[in-house]
């Protein structure tokens, strides 16, 4: 589901509240939404969750001033956004500097190498690293590196509230899509950046002083830069961008005793060529690049979706939503089939069941049963599988699976639940049991069976803690 009526940003601080609770639970004040469980929905749906997600997010952050806690790890990166763009400017405006120095003369294959090398090696790795979906290479160097200070400075935070907010936003911002395509962004605004400066000073320094354009080849064949310069221009005249005759590019090549002199008109073809290969070769692939990861990111953006699968999502649908169960003790025949109508508790929440089919999968003595759950049917083989998967067939009633939480599960378990489900009306229920006397179940165990669920397309509303 598309989260279409709540900002992106609105669910980073979700995100960032989830890591703060699921670290710092005990720092945190939960007096403004102690009430929030008595005002139930009647019918649950996303919307109403994610309604309710929004407004416990805000009165927790209002009561416990954490709204500049939560900003942080974002002004942070920005910062070294910045500080990024401005590096690459410097360098640009560097490399054009060095490359034509004080001499008067200049090499124009030289001065492109120099400002288009670099550039274009760094597009055919980006477009590599995203056909190959290898994220150090779409990443880049320089986006890499604005990536990994930030996180060694939040690692030094002294407020440990900040430093797990950052860990929200580093995961959901600079993580999966969402981040492959921000760092994309900020490698091609990078080169964007490196390649304004320089032709920025090549102009300036153009304008200022006069340079007559030279070209030389000791390796490569005699007509070899000649034909290269044929090829760059092709494009560039269908831009309307101007470029030297084949008359004026001889006339610019380095003898055994030096420099032809040119006249203006030669050196203005150079000139307006270098400018304009270094447009259509390095500005405008590089403007492409980057409307085209700023629309991808937000695309991303829009389509990101909370993972409601997590346990800390289940429990608060849970408290939220009022879907608890009472517990008692309900000795039953473990292989047998009940033909009455099994009754389901559901609490405020009338989207759960009231009449369903109930299986258990491989459940032993210890597991108890909520005291509202009757004519539990246990799987404990093949035959004992087949027999509920043929009731299911012939019923049009919900389906309630009964699992022991403590276990993880296996590929058997989750094959069976999936032809369960598969052969169910509607989506399946997934009830997690624990003994008795109860036991905490480890959170790595809980979220094993919750992605079990996401496996066999049971909905994360459905999956009840027991």
């Amino acid at each position: 589901m598309a989260n279409k009526n709540y900002d992106f940003s609105d669910l980073v601080r979700l995100e960032q509240l989830r890591h703060i609770e699921s670290s710092q639970k005990q720092a945190i004040s939960y007096a403004s939404i102690q009430d929030m469980a008595a005002h139930t929905a009647s019918h649950f749906s996303l919307d109403n969750f994610y309604e309710r997600l929004m407004m416990r997010a805000r009165r927790l952050i209002q009561d416990n001033a954490l709204n500049n806690r939560l900003q942080q790890p974002e002004k942070l990166f920005q910062r070294a956004y910045r500080v990024v763009l401005v590096v690459a400017a410097l360098l640009g405006g560097l490399a054009a500097f060095k490359a034509v120095d004080a001499a008067a003369t200049l090499n124009i294959y030289w001065l492109l190498t120099v400002l288009l090398g670099f550039n274009f090696l760094s597009m055919l790795l980006w477009l590599a690293g995203m056909l190959l979906n290898v994220h150090g290479l779409s990443m880049g160097m320089v986006a890499q590196l604005a990536g990994w200070l930030p996180a060694r400075l939040k690692e030094k935070e002294s407020d440990p509230l900040v430093a797990s907010a950052a860990r929200g936003w580093w995961e959901t911002c600079l993580g999966g899509r969402i981040g492959k395509w921000r760092f994309s962004l900020l490698t091609h605004q990078f080169w964007l950046s490196y390649l304004l400066a320089g032709i920025t000073i090549l102009i300036l320094l153009m304008t200022a002083k006069q340079y007559d354009f030279i070209w030389g080849t000791t390796l490569l064949p005699e007509n070899a830069l000649p034909e290269l310069t044929r090829l760059l221009a092709a494009p560039m005249e269908w831009l309307g961008m101007a470029q030297p005759d084949s008359q004026q590019v001889m006339a610019s090549r380095v003898d055994a005793v030096g420099v032809v002199m040119q006249d203006a008109a030669t050196r203005s073809a150079w000139a307006k060529f270098l400018l304009g290969a270094l447009i259509a070769y390095g500005l405008l692939p590089r403007l492409l690049l980057t409307a085209l990861s700023s629309l991808m990111l937000n695309f991303s953006e829009r389509r990101y979706q909370l993972d409601l699968y997590l346990p800390y999502y289940v429990s608060l649908r849970q408290s939220l939503l009022k879907s608890d169960l009472d517990t008692s003790v309900v000795d039953a025949d473990p292989g047998r089939i009940d033909d009455r109508d099994v009754q389901m508790a559901s609490g405020h929440n009338s989207d759960i069941p009231t009449m369903a089919l109930v299986t258990g999968i491989e459940l032993d003595d210890r597991i108890r049963w909520p005291a509202a759950v009757k004519g539990q049917y246990n799987i404990m083989d093949q035959a004992t599988f087949r027999q509920m998967l043929d009731r299911i067939k012939k019923s049009r009633q919900p389906l309630l699976i009964g699992v022991a939480a403590y276990r993880l599960p296996d590929r058997g378990v989750q094959r069976m639940i999936r032809e369960l489900v598969a052969a169910t009306a509607g989506p399946g229920w997934l009830l997690l049991l624990n003994t008795e006397p109860a036991e905490p179940i480890a959170e790595s165990r809980k979220l094993a069976w919750f992605r079990l669920a996401q496996a066999c397309d049971i909905p994360a509303e459905h999956v009840i803690t027991h």
